[in-house]
């Protein structure tokens, strides 16, 4: 049997209500013992809390009856006053009616392991508190909801479908079935290899959302990135002097653009030297900039010279921001930036002191970021571990379509570990280690 556990769900400190949860067998009995008389079942009831004759608040309690609740066991909720006197009274209380602190995740964990979610539902529920922009927030209720869900097991159907085909084919040969039989099989395989190919391309999308979209600001010393990082974020956050050489390390701020989470990076100005602490910083840059979904590259408008040095480096994605745009040569400008707009890039001639420009900047990176994040389906993988069952099943998927016609008994095999691929995802054959460490990273309450 289960223990019965307790947490906090609420932050701690003082607050006017906190709220702690409690699920397992032992639930009516400490619920009685604390409140003298249980409420009905998801019914609200205010009650004196005692416990060894003390009384410990008047709190709203409510009862849940499993299956009927979140983690599928019975649950209460005791929704006591905030001060943490009171709070720390009402645990030890219940650790002394011998429930046990719940670990982080358990009660999702429970949840999951009841079949009241799956697993990506449950991450779901992880990133929805997480959340804080409204995309973050509009994918994990999608998750949470079932869409990723519901979209895996679509494809696991197909797999279930052409695979009884494959299976049919050699468990039956001599029977009177259709000609080809095993042939049957492969439009479906090669519509799901299809789209599979498609999630592949797209899967970073949902991890962008979730993690954030990174730009890295990158250039030489005292182009004016730390400027620029300030603007655009629009509080000092990285220091700004006229010495080269001032940002040594990565300075990662995070900020939303277009209702997504972002990551903007000052990084060290790129040159030669001999200083190790600035070229361990110029090493971390590269590396930084290198991994970025985005990088503005910021040049002097006085040395636009420094534009050709980096022409090995930029890639046609990249944007080129000529600063100080204020004062140097307005002609030397035109030239550079018309010179840069026919190699592709997109160039943001600006004076990263001046708010309205930084504002302009801003807002144009802001439409990039939804254009880029934004989709008409949802993501087929919000996290690493999807991508790399999504690719898995792929894998299978081309055996098998290069064995049908061959080796059908191979084929189906693969079909068979496609299909397995994929509910991993969800959970339905997750060993314990990959449990522990999806729900580690959940808060205690939680």
């Amino acid at each position: 049997m289960a223990d019965t556990i307790f947490a906090l769900a609420t932050a701690a400190g003082r607050a006017a209500v906190a709220v702690v949860r409690i699920s397992g067998p032992d639930t009516l009995r400490v619920v009685q013992t604390l409140a003298g008389r249980a409420p009905a079942p998801r019914m609200a009831a205010l009650r004196k809390l005692r416990h060894d004759g003390v009384e410990l608040d008047e709190a709203l309690v409510l009862r849940f009856e499993g299956p009927a609740s979140y983690t599928g066991e019975d649950s209460a909720e005791f929704h006591v006053h905030g001060g943490r006197a009171v709070v720390e009274a009402l645990l030890s209380a219940l650790s002394a009616l011998g429930l046990r602190l719940a670990e982080p995740g358990e009660f999702t964990r429970r949840a999951f392991e009841n079949g009241k979610l799956d697993l990506a539902q449950a991450e779901g529920v992880a990133d929805l508190i997480d959340a804080e922009t409204e995309a973050q927030r509009r994918q994990a209720l999608g998750q949470v909801g079932g869409a990723l869900s519901q979209r895996y097991d679509r494809w696991r159907e197909l797999l279930v479908q052409s695979l009884a085909m494959l299976e049919a084919a050699v468990d039956f040969p001599d029977e009177d079935l259709p000609e080809e039989v095993a042939e049957r099989a492969r439009p479906g395989l090669r519509i799901l290899a299809d789209e599979l190919d498609v999630a592949l391309a797209d899967v970073s999308r949902g991890r962008r959302v979730r993690d954030g979209y990174r730009i890295a600001l990158v250039g030489a010393p005292n182009a004016g990135k730390s400027t620029l990082l300030n603007g655009l974020v629009e509080r000092d956050a990285a220091i700004v002097t006229d010495t080269p050489g001032t940002t040594r390390d990565v300075i990662e701020v995070p900020l939303v653009l277009g209702g997504y989470r972002v990551l903007i990076a000052d990084t060290a100005g790129l040159r030669e030297t001999d200083d190790a602490i600035e070229a361990e910083g110029v090493r971390r840059a590269r590396r930084w900039a290198e991994e970025a979904d985005l990088r503005l590259w910021v040049v002097d408008g006085f040395h636009v010279e420094q534009v050709e040095a980096l022409e090995a480096t930029v890639r046609p994605e990249d944007w080129l921001v000529l600063n100080k745009a204020d004062i140097a040569d307005a002609n030397t400008l035109s030239q550079a930036e018309a010179r840069w707009s026919r190699e592709g890039l997109r160039v943001h001639r600006l004076s990263a002191r001046s708010e309205d420009a930084v504002s302009g900047l801003r807002e144009a990176l802001a439409s990039h970021v939804a254009d880029a994040l934004s989709g008409a389906e949802f993501p087929a993988a919000t996290r690493l571990r999807h991508a790399e069952r999504l690719s898995e099943a792929r894998s299978y998927l081309a055996r098998a379509l290069s064995d049908i016609g061959l080796e059908v008994e191979l084929a189906a095999e693969d079909v068979r570990l496609a299909a397995r691929a994929l509910e991993k995802i969800t959970g339905r054959v997750d060993p314990e280690d990959v449990l522990g460490r999806v729900f580690s990273t959940f808060c205690i309450g939680k």
